[in-house]
C-alpha cells in the first residue's frame, strides 16, 4: 500500500509539473487556407489575447491548398504536445470525408479536440457594381441565362462550395462553381467581377466597406450586423448554411495540455473586445468543454453526410 501510495504521488507530481511548465515557448497556430478568409480571420482575432493569457508567442501560420487538406496533412505530422494547434473548420473536419475519396486524414480518430470557438453563417455576397439588388434580381437572371453565372468557393468541400450546390439545388438554377484556393482569393476575385456571386462566411468587412453587396443571409433569423439584409427564406430560398470553427491538436495530446488550452480559450472567448471581435465579422461565439466539442465534432461528420448529399456536390 506503501509503495502505490508513493508511485501515484510520483505520477501525479509529474502530471503537475508537466501542467505547469507548459507553454514554455511560442506556440503556432495552423490556419490550412490563405490569409484572407474567415478562417484566417478567427485565429487573427484570438492569436494576441492567447498569447497574453498564456505568457508565450501564439503566432498564425497559413498553409492552404486542396480545400484545406494539404494544411491539415502537415498539420498532423507535429507532434501531440500542444505548441502546434490546428484551426479545424466544418469544411475540413466534417463535410470533407464525404467529398473526398483520399482526404490524407481521419477526420474522427487522427485530432484531439478542444474547444469550439464560434459558428458564422454564408451570406450570398455579389460585386458591387452588379446589377442585382435582390435575390429575385439573380434568380430571375440566371434562369434566363442558364450556365452563364459563376459562384466562387474557397476550394472543393469549403462551405462556399456546399452552400453554392445547394443554393443550385434548392433554386434550380444552373451556375458553375469555380473553386480558388481560399476564400480571400476567391472574394478578391469577386470584388473584381471575375466572378459573379459567392455564398461566403468572410465577406462582412468587405460588405461594410461598400465593396460587396449582400442579398441573403443563410440562417435562420438575421443577424445584427445586416439588420436589413434578409435571411435566404426571407428572400425566397429555403435554406440554411454556415460554418463552424474550432481548435484541434493531433491525436493523443495529453489530457492536461488540451485541458489548459481549452480553459485559456474560453476565458479569451469570454473577453468583450474579443467577443465584439468575432461578432463584428458575423460570428455566434461559442466557447465549451473538451469533452463538448469532441461529441459534437464527432457528430458533425455524421450531419454532414446528410448536408452533402443533399447539396448534390459530387465527391472527387
Amino acid at each position: 500500500m506503501k509503495l502505490r501510495f508513493i508511485f501515484a504521488s510520483l505520477l501525479t507530481a509529474v502530471s503537475l509539473n508537466s501542467l505547469a511548465a507548459y507553454p514554455d515557448k511560442s506556440i503556432k497556430f495552423l490556419v490550412p487556407w490563405p490569409p484572407g478568409g474567415a478562417t484566417d480571420q478567427v485565429a487573427r482575432i484570438l492569436a494576441l489575447p492567447l498569447t497574453k493569457e498564456l505568457g508565450v508567442s501564439v503566432f498564425v501560420e497559413n498553409k492552404g491548398g486542396a480545400g484545406g487538406n494539404i494544411g491539415t496533412q502537415a498539420f498532423l505530422q507535429d507532434k501531440a504536445d500542444g505548441y502546434s494547434m490546428l484551426m479545424a473548420t466544418s469544411s475540413t473536419n466534417a463535410a470533407g470525408p464525404h467529398l473526398f475519396s483520399n482526404q490524407g486524414f481521419d477526420a474522427a480518430k487522427d485530432f484531439t479536440p478542444v474547444v469550439l470557438v464560434c459558428t458564422i453563417p454564408n451570406i450570398m455576397v455579389v460585386p458591387e457594381a452588379s446589377p442585382w439588388n435582390g435575390m429575385k434580381d439573380l434568380i430571375s437572371d440566371a434562369k434566363q441565362n442558364p450556365g452563364k453565372f459563376t459562384y466562387g468557393s474557397a476550394g472543393i468541400g469549403a462551405s462556399q462550395h456546399l452552400a453554392g450546390a445547394q443554393f443550385k439545388t434548392v433554386t434550380g438554377l444552373d451556375i458553375r462553381h469555380v473553386p480558388y484556393k481560399g476564400s480571400g482569393p476567391a472574394a478578391i476575385d469577386l470584388m473584381a467581377g471575375h466572378i459573379d456571386m459567392m455564398l461566403d462566411t468572410g465577406s462582412l468587412n468587405n460588405i461594410k466597406a461598400g465593396k460587396l453587396k449582400a442579398l441573403g443571409v443563410a440562417a435562420d433569423k438575421r443577424i445584427p450586423e445586416l439588420p436589413n439584409v434578409p435571411t435566404m427564406k426571407e428572400a425566397g430560398v429555403p435554406m440554411v448554411a454556415n460554418a463552424w470553427y474550432g481548435v484541434m491538436l493531433p491525436a493523443g495530446a495529453p489530457k492536461d495540455v488540451t485541458e489548459k488550452l481549452n480553459a485559456a480559450f474560453n476565458k479569451v472567448l469570454k473577453d468583450p473586445e474579443v467577443r465584439k471581435s468575432l461578432q463584428g465579422i458575423g460570428a455566434q461565439v461559442d466557447g465549451g468543454s473538451v469533452a463538448e466539442f469532441t461529441k459534437f465534432s464527432q457528430s458533425e461528420i455524421k450531419r454532414y453526410e446528410g448536408i452533402v448529399k443533399m447539396s448534390g456536390a459530387p465527391k472527387e
